[in-house]
């Protein structure tokens, strides 16, 4: 292990004492579940999306939280902010590993992969995962992927990248992972070093907003930036995914929450709508 990531794993205990509700999201973001996953994505189960405030008492955001994720981005109720500024990423190769957490799949680096800068902070990359079909959608229309690109900040504060896709042409960061997304186990799989330069945004436009976790716990605080472009996903690449997770989880998108509260703000380089 590097001395950054041993860092990272002291710092979850440090804060655990005082702030459990946080250290049970980084958790849930960062080291997997138990085999036996407590919520589904299925409704009348009892354990369904609806259920899950009501399954866990840690988990109450789930069903009474005011800035829940993920929403449907609305143009006529976004906000443009040319002062927003792009996407500062620094991200270099490391080595990683591939884990199969029942709901989805997770690469996670086990070493310094770089940051993100948002707003004069730096929020050290630390896993992706994907969710199938995609769980934000634009203007009611949802697409056949989304990528999550976990960070997070000294301070706690966790932010996250996410792409979307339709069927396409292959992914390129997908082509060298499927061969280990295939054949992972219930044992996390060492990749080796993985460049994280490999994902690819394809787009300087993106929305900007406050909310939360998409799984349990749903902790809230969670700066999202959703990159506006669409890219392209093979159908094999997708289905490789849905087939490595456990039954029932093949579809794992949380459907689009309450959001008339939430302020949504667009990045334009050229300073034009959206």
């Amino acid at each position: 292990m590097t001395t950054i990531f041993l860092f990272l794993i002291a710092f979850l205990i440090l804060i655990s004492s005082s702030l459990p509700h946080l250290s049970k999201a980084l958790v849930s973001e960062v080291g997997g579940t138990d085999d036996e996953i407590p919520f589904t994505y299925v409704e009348g189960t009892g354990k369904g999306p609806k259920k899950w405030g009501e399954i866990d008492p840690h988990w109450k955001a789930c069903g009474n939280g005011k800035m829940q994720s993920p929403i449907d981005l609305l143009d006529r109720r976004v906000q443009v902010f040319p002062s927003l500024g792009k996407i500062k990423r620094d991200y270099k190769p490391a080595p990683a590993v591939v884990k199969n957490r029942g709901h989805d799949i997770t690469v996670i680096w086990r070493g310094d992969a770089g940051d993100i800068k948002i707003n004069g902070t730096d929020y050290k990359l630390l896993q992706c995962h994907w969710h199938s079909p995609s769980e934000h959608t634009f203007n009611g229309s949802r697409y056949d992927l989304e990528l999550h690109v976990v960070h997070l900040s000294t301070g706690g504060e966790i932010a996250v990248i996410g792409i979307v896709y339709k069927y396409g042409r292959h992914d390129p960061f997908l082509t060298e992972l499927l061969h280990h997304i295939k054949s992972v186990g219930n044992e996390e799989r060492n990749l080796g070093t993985v460049n994280p330069g490999v994902i690819k945004f394809g787009s300087r436009k993106y929305y900007r907003y406050i909310g939360s976790l998409t799984v349990p716990p749903c902790t809230e605080g969670v700066i999202w930036t959703i990159v506006k472009k669409v890219r392209t996903v093979s159908r094999e690449q997708v289905a490789a995914l849905r087939e490595a997770v456990h039954d029932g989880f093949e579809a794992n998108a949380r459907p689009t929450q309450q959001s008339a509260g939430i302020a949504v703000r667009f990045y334009n380089p050229s300073g034009g709508s959206t």
